[in-house]
């Protein structure tokens, strides 16, 4: 008898250590790259009273260390290479990379590292972090939203999206463009740029 009830015992051990494990596991940490064919960073000014004109950056990498249990323990670090700004007008992108604005011989990327993550809600939260652009750095907070975890739902079909689950951010903040020496013609064209960032992201190996 005594011997059932040690057997018993341990294995009800057993079984709270590994319960254990598993939800330590399940609230560990986990790192997420860009998937850069669906990542967009976009970016949105007035046009001298006109008309709300925008473009894009088409270079944009990094990782996200997402943790959903403890969202503060969370992590963003993104890089984007200047010279990828598109407007869709070339004239314009070649401005833009020039030394009255970018600069992108100079300053080839920009760069955002999260200093930290607050959970406002539901699948919603703040990262605030430093955003270093043309040769400035200043701190920027982002409102972002939570839209999607788990396998990819196209993962069934093709084959590039199976075997590590993603997960889909939406970001937006506004920034001063004159706070990162940007400020050529403001406030004829907006001062304030709107910032929205759309991504998914795929789970990297441990």
């Amino acid at each position: 008898m005594t011997s059932i009830f040690t057997g018993f015992r341990a294995a009800a051990l057993g079984i709270f250590l590994c319960s254990t494990c598993w939800s330590l596991a399940a609230s560990a940490a986990e790192t997420f790259k860009f998937d850069k064919g669906h990542t967009e960073v976009r970016f949105l000014w007035n046009h001298v009273g006109l008309s709300t004109q925008s473009g894009e950056f088409r270079n944009v990498d990094g990782s996200v260390m997402f943790d959903r249990e403890k969202l503060g323990n969370s992590k963003v670090d993104v890089t984007i290479k200047s010279a990828s700004i598109d407007t869709g007008v070339e004239r314009l992108d070649k401005h833009l990379k020039g030394t009255d604005f970018f600069n992108v011989e100079k300053h080839p990327e920009i760069t955002f590292k999260s200093t930290a993550v607050r959970q406002t809600g539901v699948d919603r939260g703040i990262v605030t972090g430093d955003l270093t652009m043309n040769g400035v750095t200043k701190p920027v907070s982002l409102a972002v939203s939570l839209l999607f975890q788990g396998d990819h739902p196209l993962a069934p079909f093709i084959k590039a999206y199976a075997g590590a689950p993603y997960v889909a951010f939406s970001g937006k903040t506004e920034i001063l463009r004159s706070d990162f020496n940007l400020g050529k013609f403001a406030p004829l064209t907006s001062d304030a740029i709107e910032i929205v960032i759309e991504t998914e992201m795929r789970k990297t190996a441990p």
